[in-house]
């Protein structure tokens, strides 16, 4: 491991301080490419309009067109927090437009990702007219193919990486798809679906639908599903998606993010008005992903789309079991994949390939995420799914592409792979168990292939240290409220303390009084009992943190990496 420091200009962080940018943050807007104040603006008028969105005016014309016809639109979800929010998203903004809209989620044990033929038949027992794909679609030629036999139209509306073919659909809106030249390829899933209903709007406005009676949709406020879906997804906070996530973030704070996403916080114990960046990542999140990964992702949807208190806190409570069952599944299947490292020679090639015949399905992407963190190497981890067949979740590190690696291996294998798609970093596929072997091979060839040597080293960038007059509350929340994620990571300082008391609590985390100086620190290091104790002075890169207890808010330094001094 080498704990580097961001480099910035130093023109930038003076004038963003000239402007207003308080010291700190001026430092770390930027090392993060941030040149001007006005940049920090996350106005809706910053947006980037919809009509630079390939295809979205035709899916405004088509979506307009079933509207005033009165035809069943059917939204068909994918069983994450991006497509749950998506998928409640369409559900409110077009019911509020005046479609007949119903939504359908695949169970992902028996008919896996995507429009697959199998759900299109299920979902033609409804009588849609239109099926609608959020966060999911782009890869589904096959379901596509028999949506047209049934003479269902389709609009596909993701953002995955498409293959070398596109499904035959009516209208695809993803901005990455070929001939696309909208500027931030970083939308989630429910982005785009955002999109799509801002060109709707547009398009309804502009047939003089909204005139007399009706009343235009106010479609900002449905911006906190977007960026609940935007950050849980993990997608890249570029200055398009902090627009989004900003505006979203302050509605929630404002108490108007609607019951459901209200009672998701308190069902976290975090109190929606100080909602942050960390609450929808590792709070709301996780509760909306639960009802993916272990039951049926629509008690998430309906959770989302509750209007009554009462209902909202009832779906919260379950959603908030369902995440205690997960993280109890996930520590079980966490102990056997490191007993599996244990057997391993140390970083003995440039990937890993993991099968526990026992793992569950909807949790296998969580465990392939914490052994990726733990060897620095792309990762994947294999269930068996109901069907007979393996199914496998990938995660990769900087320097990787996860998707281009799996469509290598298709080239080389044609055939091997039953399904595959995904992004950079995150990737799922599904294959034979006989071939699962051979897979690990070509993947690894793969993997030696195109990981670079010096991607194969953890790099930590820190932003460098931190005075001891900033280890304050107050500096503390500040960075707190800011937009932070993927691509636009938090503050993590580094600096040099004496260690003068460490214990352990709760089993498996220690707790640290840290001197800087003639000032002392408290300070935490979770799910870290295998480097404890810590010698008398460290390096340390860390976090600086609110901790709440008893109502009492104080400044926590939460410790990330650590070295000896």
């Amino acid at each position: 491991m080498k704990i580097v420091s961001r480099r910035y200009e130093e023109a930038d962080r003076r004038a963003l301080e000239a402007g207003g940018v308080h010291p700190v943050l001026a430092r770390l807007y930027a090392a993060r490419r941030v040149r001007s104040p006005r940049e920090l603006r996350y106005d809706a008028a910053g947006l980037i309009p919809p009509a630079a969105l390939k295809h979205a005016d035709r899916a405004a014309r088509l979506l307009a067109d079933a509207i005033a016809a009165r035809k069943k639109l059917l939204i068909v979800a994918d069983y994450d927090a991006d497509g749950a929010t998506a998928c409640a998203l369409g559900m409110r903004a077009l019911g509020a437009m005046g479609a007949r809209v119903e939504y359908l989620v695949p169970d992902r044990f028996k008919l896996g990702y995507g429009l697959s033929p199998e759900l299109v038949e299920l979902a033609a027992a409804r009588a849609p007219d239109l099926l609608i794909t959020v966060d999911n679609g782009i890869a589904s030629i096959e379901g596509v193919a028999r949506a047209k036999q049934l003479g269902i139209a389709t609009l596909i509306t993701d953002h995955h990486l498409p293959g070398a073919a596109l499904p035959e659909a009516d209208c695809i809106v993803n901005p990455n798809q070929p001939g696309c030249e909208f500027p931030s390829k970083a939308l989630a899933g429910v982005g785009v679906m955002f999109y799509v209903l801002l060109a709707l709007r547009a398009e309804l406005r502009e047939r003089g639908i909204f005139k007399d009676e009706n009343k235009e949709p106010n479609l900002a406020a449905l911006t906190p599903l977007v960026a609940l879906g935007t950050v849980a997804d993990v997608v890249p906070l570029d200055a398009n998606n902090r627009i989004l996530v900003a505006q979203g973030l302050e509605r929630l704070r404002r108490g108007r993010a609607g019951a459901g996403l209200a009672a998701l916080a308190r069902a976290g114990g975090r109190a929606p008005a100080q909602a942050n960046c960390f609450d929808l990542g590792f709070v709301l999140g996780p509760r909306l992903n639960a009802a993916g990964r272990l039951a049926d992702m629509s008690l998430g949807i309906e959770c989302l789309l509750a209007d009554d208190e009462a209902r909202a806190a009832n779906c919260a409570q379950e959603l908030d079991r369902l995440n205690r069952e997960r993280r109890r599944i996930e520590g079980e299947m966490l102990e056997a994949a490191n007993a599996a490292l244990a057997r391993l020679a140390p970083q003995a090639g440039a990937s890993l390939c993991l099968f526990e015949p026992q793992w569950h399905q909807g949790v296998v992407g969580l465990i392939a995420s914490r052994v990726r963190e733990r060897i620095h190497r792309p990762v994947f981890c294999f269930s068996r799914s109901s069907a007979g067949e393996l199914t496998g979740s990938g995660r990769s590190i900087p320097g990787f592409h996860l998707r281009d690696a799996l469509d290598l291996v298709a080239k080389r294998a044609p055939g091997l792979m039953r399904r595959f798609g995904g992004h950079a970093q995150a990737a799922g596929l599904t294959l034979g168990e006989a071939h699962l072997e051979r897979f690990a091979r070509l993947f690894e060839q793969a993997a030696d292939e195109r990981l670079p040597e010096e991607a194969r080293l953890r790099v930590v960038e820190t932003d460098g240290g931190l005075e001891p007059s900033y280890h304050s509350l107050e500096v503390a929340q500040l960075l707190e409220a800011q937009i932070w994620g993927q691509g636009f990571p938090p503050p993590l300082f580094c600096d040099t303390f004496a260690v003068e008391a460490q214990r352990v609590v709760g089993e498996r985390h220690l707790k640290l009084r840290l001197r800087q100086g003639e000032r002392r620190l408290e300070a935490m290091r979770f799910n870290a009992l295998e480097a404890a104790p810590l010698p008398a002075r460290i390096r340390a890169a860390y976090r600086l943190a609110v901790n709440e207890f008893n109502g009492l808010r104080r400044p926590q330094v939460t410790l990330e990496h650590v070295e000896p001094a």
